[in-house]
């Protein structure tokens, strides 16, 4: 760079939102409706793209993923709001944030929304059945699989109670204990009492035939059959978006109740924070949250007006209003 040349300019905006899933658009929503500039940056990649349908949203239950964003997109965009493709890389504490193709953002306040990366397990088949009959809760798909035989992964304490869960849709239920889990008395004593099977054996890979799910095959070579297998991820988040952030044990951000983080102008919500939110309940703490920003922007927005007035503000005010008397 020649000594006349200048550095590129940042685009600044009064938000900066990176993810544009439910939580980061429903943001989007309220704070493009508050007049305020706004730039989502979404890399294009939901949680929940694998999923054939959404659930418990009320007008939109059984709607494409895809295609409940396409419409979330054009709404916010309605108002102003500005929506670029892009890999955020790193999120830096003076509000700066930048993407993996070296572009730079600039926001008053950052929102975080980028959700989570399901880790799956290491099972043969498994990866590509995700979403279509290997799934993960039983609020969002127990209805459609409603009778069928039903396989629960064992992989940590947890798969218990989502066995008792499962086994509310359907009577033939079996919990395939694919980690070391120790199950108490009273926990064999439930699941017998509720006809659940459990069997112990890690799972090699998957069964499919006619492109579905027919069973689970263990290590051992016998076959668990099964139409549905339910289990419970382990989740990430790229730690360019969390290195200054205070982190749980999940590596999920931790915020308060209003969503702030440990930085201050750097908030977070939805599955970044909580990887058990859905998305009807993303849309109502996003929704929140933007209520909140822009409340800490016209605090800020206050406080430049009053500075800028002088020590007297009222002073310049009389004087106007005497001006306009004797025109």
């Amino acid at each position: 760079m020649t000594s006349s040349e200048s550095a590129p300019t940042v685009p600044e905006y009064d938000v900066v939102i990176v993810g544009g899933g439910m939580a980061g658009l429903t943001a989007a929503l309220v704070l493009g409706r508050a007049r305020r500039r706004v730039m989502v940056l979404d890399a294009g990649a939901p949680r929940n793209s694998p999923a054939g349908h959404v659930h418990g949203f009320p007008t939109r239950d059984g709607m494409p993923p895809a295609e409940l964003l396409k419409l979330a997109r054009d709404e916010v965009r309605g108002y102003g709001v500005e929506v670029t493709e892009a890999t955020v890389a790193a999120v830096e504490p003076n509000g700066t944030v930048r993407t993996g193709d070296g572009r730079e953002f600039r926001g008053r306040q950052l929102i975080l929304a980028t959700g989570i990366r399901d880790v799956l397990p290491d099972i043969e088949g498994l990866r590509s059945r995700w979403g279509r009959d290997v799934l993960q809760c039983p609020y969002c798909h127990g209805y459609e699989t409603a009778d069928k035989i039903l396989a629960v992964l064992g992989t940590e304490e947890t798969s218990i109670q989502q066995a008792q869960l499962v086994r509310t849709f359907s009577a033939d239920v079996v919990l395939v204990l694919h980690a070391d889990i120790s199950l108490r008395d009273e926990d064999a004593h439930g699941l017998a009492a509720m006809g659940i099977r459990v069997l112990a054996g890690k799972v090699a890979e998957l069964s499919i035939e006619n492109d579905a799910l027919a069973g689970l095959v263990l290590a051992g070579g016998r076959t668990v059959p099964c139409e549905a297998l339910f289990l419970e991820p382990a989740a990430e988040m790229d730690k360019g978006l969390t290195e200054h952030l205070e982190v749980d044990d999940d590596g999920c951000i931790v915020t308060d109740e209003l969503g702030r983080t440990s930085r201050e102008r750097i908030w977070a919500v939805g599955n970044a924070t909580d990887p058990s939110a859905q998305v009807v309940a993303v849309a109502g703490d996003a929704y929140r949250l933007a209520v909140v920003v822009n409340a800490k922007l016209l605090e800020e927005d206050l406080g430049r007006a009053v500075e800028s007035a002088g020590a007297n503000p009222l002073e310049g005010m009389v004087e106007a209003a005497a001006l306009r008397e004797a025109v």
